[in-house]
């Protein structure tokens, strides 16, 4: 596995390949779990050469966010990249991604799809995810890039800047990874005190009973998430929101006509954690 820790070396070990060779992508920010590895695993499966990238991205922190306080750990995620199959990592400086500082930098806007759920609970954060991950792919230039179901507004997102400004770029999809009891796999789960972590799953588990509820009754929508915010917070989780919406528009979903999914984002003690179940 080859690091690449510049532009010139990523750019030069891209332009080493042949033409014909597919490249399959992981855009990280690091600190790796086995949902990320999973990512490599299936580009390995679908490419002929795999690229992760290692890269906390300042723009996409907010003000309320202490981006020095992001977990480091280059070393254990490169032997887990390795592990899994990954052909080269790029991990560049901030000054290779905003050399002329964030301020100064173009930005990529995706309207409409960045407006609701976590994007009007972190203003400006998906403005951040898709300027750096543009950028990531004019840079590696994949045929295939793979993203987690964990982050589906994320992959929405990223598929419709990806439809809108022509990147030849296809965008895979793989299932949310879990733990054991079924909380989502997230580098923010390592946040969570014993307490907090014991606590955790049940997030899950009423976003699952409120996508099998609706798709049982097939009505009652707002009822079902009253319910299910209520469960919530009587049991110790601050709710940022958890909502019914269309995936083709992240319209409110009143009925079962177009594909539906729960979406939620709670708060543990200071951790926020998010997930989503499609009904």
């Amino acid at each position: 596995m080859e690091i690449l820790r510049s532009l010139d070396a990523m750019r030069e070990w891209r332009a080493s390949l042949a033409p014909d060779q597919c490249v399959g992508f992981a855009p990280t920010m690091g600190n790796l779990h086995a949902g990320h590895t999973e990512l490599i695993k299936t580009a390995k499966h679908r490419s002929d050469a795999v690229v992760a990238s290692i890269f906390v991205n300042p723009m996409q922190f907010d003000g309320n966010e202490d981006l020095g306080a992001y977990p480091r750990t280059l070393e254990a995620d490169l032997e887990k990249l390795e592990a899994a199959g990954a052909t080269a990592v790029f991990t560049p400086a901030t000054t290779d991604i905003y050399p002329d500082g964030l301020s100064q930098h173009t930005t990529v806007n995706v309207p409409g799809l960045t407006d609701v759920l976590c994007g009007a609970s972190r203003p400006d954060h998906f403005r951040g995810v898709t300027t750096v991950v543009s950028k990531l792919f004019g840079i590696v230039r994949p045929n295939i890039a793979v993203f987690g179901a964990k982050d589906l507004q994320q992959v929405l997102v990223i598929k419709k800047m990806v439809r809108d400004l022509s990147i030849h770029t296809e965008i895979d999809v793989i299932p949310t990874v879990r733990e054991t009891d079924g909380l989502a796999m997230s580098s923010r789960n390592g946040y969570l005190g014993h307490d907090e972590r014991a606590l955790a799953p049940l997030f899950s588990r009423t976003l699952e009973e409120a996508a099998n509820r609706i798709a049982q009754s097939g009505s009652d929508i707002g009822t079902v998430i009253a319910q299910s915010k209520a469960v919530l917070a009587d049991a110790g989780f601050i709710v940022d929101y958890l909502e019914a919406r269309h995936t083709c528009d992240l319209s409110y979903a009143s009925s079962l006509n177009q594909e539906t999914a729960i979406f939620g984002a709670v708060f543990l003690g200071t951790t926020r954690l998010i997930d989503n179940r499609i009904v």
